[in-house]
């Protein structure tokens, strides 16, 4: 039996080598980018759950196989290795590797039309789980922008040991150093003067807003947001069981006479904002109200949390409230996550030495430290062009998107919020007829996603009933029709 398998098995192998026609692998394919390990394994996971290798079948030797395959014996082994360890394949010392019996269990996969409720952990649930086919109301670009471009070889999982040299140890809690020198530089063009011990390194936004949050909140503070505003905010600011006030965002930035009504009446000394390219609107702040903004936190001592998630791709000499105030009252917040890949998880706070102090003291109790060794993959990709060479390429995406967008949203008769710019959103009204939650439910039901605007309201209040459109995908047909089919559109109310 075991000659007959091998046999069989081998006569698969010289099929993928020649039989292009049947969908396989040709020798072409195994000079591409991807590893030649990486291709093997997919090579024979590919028949194996096809059913052309049964469990049970022994795999040629590592020697076959080698000359087979055209490549070297550590290669095969390396390949065979990595079959084992994903279950598919299980090696018998003395006898050889043979299809394993067991297959790997597969996640569930769970319908994207059984919601229980459309809240911000629904909305936050489903951008990570991917479920929807139509991504409209998604946070994030296309992985083709991030991950498929020249940047993509430095973000993969690093397959061979001593590839790329490790940080020692945990390292500072503040983050890489040489990382953190480069941010300075950085900062330094957008007129923000700041040292390196000026600079805590963190896992992303996220998880710099979450540090924030720990440090400066109490159970029933009183806490001034954008409204609308960054939702995954709202959930820690709820969380640390703070009041939250929504401060109204208009089309040129915060309005500086709302910010003194919500101050004087609920005593706040922290505002959470986005100054640029606004998530959810998109709206950039402009140099007066940027002005008028920090006379307001001055008057009412207040100090502002300002993220800036799309710096990289953004004017260095947009107006930027840290840079009028110098980090005196103002902390900010920068993240590579919007601008390189979600899944590098990469970000940091700036702000005056005792603050940044202060958090570094509790990033190292609450999480040890951030990634030395992705801080390393960083400054290797801002320090070789790479990172340059990406953010050219996807700054001429957003804006051929927004142009896009634009005219997408024109025809479906939905006006667009302000001037949006630079970042990934617009945002749009709907008829008042509308009920925001309930069009998301019934796009759900047919795959499409849709973030609406009841999600990005920080009190809960009534609102006018709006959406969030992500750039990328507004031009989608099906997204069209179903807003058509749903009377969705103004252009029915004409």
């Amino acid at each position: 039996m075991d000659g007959y398998s091998t046999r069989n098995a081998l006569l698969f192998l010289k099929e993928t080598r020649t039989s292009g026609p049947m969908g396989t692998v040709d020798e072409t394919e195994l000079t591409g980018s991807r590893s030649r390990v990486e291709q093997i394994f997919d090579m024979i996971v590919n028949r194996i759950e096809r059913g052309l290798i049964r469990p049970g079948e022994k795999l040629p030797s590592i020697r076959i196989a080698a000359k087979t395959f055209g490549v070297s014996k550590n290669t095969t082994v390396d390949a065979y290795e990595r079959l084992v360890a994903s279950g598919r394949v299980e090696s018998r010392p003395g006898s050889g590797f043979y299809v394993s019996l067991h297959r790997p269990k597969q996640a569930g996969y769970e319908s994207p039309t059984k919601i229980e409720a459309v809240d911000i952990v629904w909305l936050l649930r489903e951008q990570l789980d991917k479920r929807y086919e139509v991504r409209i109301g998604d946070g994030r670009p296309p992985a083709a922008w991030m991950e498929g471009s020249e940047v993509g070889p430095f973000l993969r999982p690093v397959t061979r040991p001593g590839k790329r040299a490790l940080p020692e140890s945990y390292g500072s809690p503040y983050g890489l150093l040489a990382l953190r020198e480069r941010i300075a530089l950085t900062l330094a063009e957008r007129s923000i003067n700041v040292e390196p011990a000026q600079v805590l390194m963190t896992q992303g936004a996220n998880d710099a807003l979450d540090i924030i949050v720990r440090h400066f909140i109490e159970p029933g503070d009183a806490v001034l947001v954008d409204s609308p505003g960054y939702y995954p905010l709202f959930g820690k600011l709820r969380l640390a069981k703070a009041r939250l006030h929504g401060v109204r965002r208009n089309a040129d930035g915060p309005d500086p006479d709302d910010l003194v009504r919500r101050a004087e009446a609920t005593g706040a000394k922290l505002f959470f904002t986005q100054s640029l390219a606004h998530n959810p609107t998109g709206c950039s702040i402009t140099l007066p109200m940027a002005y008028r903004l920090m006379q307001v936190a001055t008057r009412y001592d207040l100090r502002i949390i300002d993220t800036d998630p799309f710096a990289d791709i953004l004017p260095a000499g947009s107006p930027r409230l840290a840079a009028l105030d110098q980090l005196d009252r103002v902390i900010y917040v920068g993240t590579f996550a919007k601008t390189l890949s979600a899944s590098l998880r990469s970000g940091y706070i700036a702000g005056d030495a005792t603050t940044i102090a202060a958090l570094a003291d509790l990033k190292m109790i609450t999480r040890a430290n951030s990634s030395g060794y992705v801080e390393q993959i960083v400054y290797d990709l801002i320090t070789s062009g790479r990172y340059r060479g990406h953010l050219k390429r996807l700054t001429g995406r957003v804006e051929l998107a927004t142009a896009q967008a634009h005219d997408a949203l024109a025809k479906l008769d939905l006006p667009v919020f302000g001037h949006p710019g630079g970042g990934f959103y617009m945002w749009c009204e709907l008829p008042k007829h509308v009920d925001d939650k309930q069009l998301s439910t019934i796009a759900a039901a047919q795959s499409i996603l849709l973030a609406p605007g009841s999600a990005f309201n920080p009190e809960g209040t009534p609102t006018s009933p709006a959406m969030r459109v992500n750039i990328a995908y507004a031009g989608d047909a099906r997204f069209a029709r179903f807003m058509r089919d749903n009377g969705a559109t103004f252009s029915r109310m004409r």
